[in-house]
């Protein structure tokens, strides 16, 4: 955009150069805000109008150019975001439509990645996850797909999912609660524990669920963080399910952007743990008067005696 002059009436664009049969352009307009248009053949305007969300921050038009007889969806940076975050946000949608070959398609395409980024900015913290935010997200996903595979249905599954509602365990159902944590690199040989609460529970079961993450971006199996939303998206069959997952997402902080199509990871090894009396542990009802916010962490060795599977958690669901 910093290479756009701006114009003195409509807007000056360039190509963005995907490669795809779908034209997109960065732009200004003349009052030298930033754009994001695609370009498409024919008149899509009651597709626009059944489907169009607005978004806080982000103008969402369907404009028609006079110049070639076309209509562009133009999307317009307003001052409430960050103008880095959103050119993530457009370099994501443009290689969304690399494989597009039909504007209709490809407004489809766009509308539904803008209906992420409205859930995304809508939520508490509109950054890039940290590196271990990326991980912990990817491992309560692969729980999410381990569930409805194995147990509950896709709707009762999403329902059950809580981690991005930051309440004290990852997954709650009836009597039952779940925490997930992911272990790599450094943390090989230890959890992180991130509150007095975490585990703790006044529900009949706790249980502690390790995935052990190995980078692998070459690897036929890896995945990316994008790659299992994308996954999961494609599962879900209800319509409620589908939003509620995205709402989801968007309190946790994720939105499609490129930064999350690496690290690619699979899954090394799950460990399961019954949370129960002696479990090496802090919680809220045995810390001195004052403390608060506690962090630390368990090593793993220490949990053999408190080892169960994954059977035996689905047992308890």
């Amino acid at each position: 955009w910093d290479d756009i002059k701006v114009p003195s009436s409509d807007y000056n664009v360039r190509l963005v150069p995907n490669g795809g049969s779908i034209p997109a352009y960065w732009g200004r307009d003349k009052d030298g805000s930033c754009l994001f248009l695609i370009g498409l053949d024919g008149d899509h305007g009651k597709l626009f109008a059944e489907n169009r969300t607005t978004v806080h921050g982000i103008g969402v038009e369907l404009q028609a150019d006079a110049a070639t007889g076309k209509q562009n969806l133009v999307l317009t940076l307003e001052r409430q975001i960050d103008g880095d975050l959103f050119s993530s946000l457009c370099e994501s949608l443009g290689e969304s439509l690399r494989p597009v070959e039909r504007s209709d398609a490809a407004l489809n395409v766009a509308l539904t990645h803008i209906k992420r980024w409205k859930a995304f900015l809508a939520g508490r913290n509109a950054r890039l996850l940290s590196p271990e935010e990326i991980q912990g997200l990817f491992a309560e996903l692969t729980f999410l797909r381990w569930l409805y595979e194995k147990k509950l249905g896709r709707t009762a599954a999403v329902s059950a999912w809580t981690g991005a509602d930051r309440v004290q365990q990852d997954f709650v159902f009836g009597g039952c609660a779940v925490e997930v944590k992911s272990i790599s690199g450094t943390d090989r040989n230890t959890v992180r524990i991130s509150s007095e609460d975490q585990l703790d529970s006044i529900l009949d079961d706790l249980f502690l669920l390790t995935f052990r993450l190995r980078d692998a971006n070459e690897a036929e199996q890896a995945r990316s963080l994008n790659e299992i939303v994308e996954l999961i998206e494609s599962e879900l069959m209800d319509a409620d399910a589908i939003d509620e997952f995205a709402r989801k997402l968007g309190a946790y902080g994720y939105a499609p952007v490129q930064e999350y199509d690496k690290p690619r990871f699979v899954v090394a090894a799950t460990e399961a743990y019954r949370v129960d009396d002696g479990f090496p542990r802090i919680v809220r009802s045995n810390l001195p008067e004052g403390v608060t916010r506690v962090k630390y962490q368990i090593e793993i060795e220490r949990l053999a005696l408190y080892r169960c599977t994954l059977e035996e958690v689905l047992e308890k669901i």
